[in-house]
């Protein structure tokens, strides 16, 4: 093996899967991997613009993504391409895994936003959520995943908010 073929140490891939199949997958740079918890930061890696009119993402915004391989959640620091913070967007997700190169997370439908001043929490998806079939196939996984929703609800809106998780 010669030593190009490996990936940097500090380079990893996201790879966000979704019913069996890769949703989407993206370089971003490795902050840090405590064993639990891997921090990453990466430019916004979807097409375009997408409005989803409480929030915008768009090209030169910044997501820091943290992702545990303890807890059923990811949360997503989202700032505009000048800095400004525009919030936080947490995915509820199986815990994640880092294989060599690779940072995989299987995303269950549910998600919640928490805008920058805390004005705005709202839980997302419930009704995809319903509809994967997830409480019939793996209800264990349904009630962790619900329960991971309820836990960042509650950090959203509560004392030190979502950056408490973070620090």
């Amino acid at each position: 093996m010669s030593a190009n073929s490996a990936e940097p140490a500090d380079r990893v891939d996201v790879v966000l899967v979704k019913a069996g199949r890769t949703k989407i997958r993206y370089a971003a740079e490795l902050l840090t991997d405590d064993g639990t918890r891997v921090a990453v930061r990466a430019a916004w890696a979807g097409e375009g613009v997408r409005d989803f009119g409480f929030v915008r993402f768009e090209p030169g915004d910044v997501f820091t993504e943290y992702y545990w391989r303890d807890r059923w959640y990811s949360v997503k620091e989202v700032r505009a391409a000048d800095g400004t913070l525009k919030g936080w967007y947490c995915d509820i997700t199986r815990p994640a895994t880092r294989t060599g190169g690779e940072l995989v997370v299987e995303d269950l439908d549910l998600d919640l936003w928490r805008s920058a001043d805390g004005s705005d929490v709202r839980r997302l998806d419930e009704d995809e959520f319903a509809e994967s079939g997830l409480a019939e196939r793996d209800p264990g996984a349904a009630r962790a995943a619900l329960s991971a929703l309820d836990e960042l609800e509650g950090l959203a809106t509560g004392e030190g908010g979502l950056e408490s998780l973070l620090g």
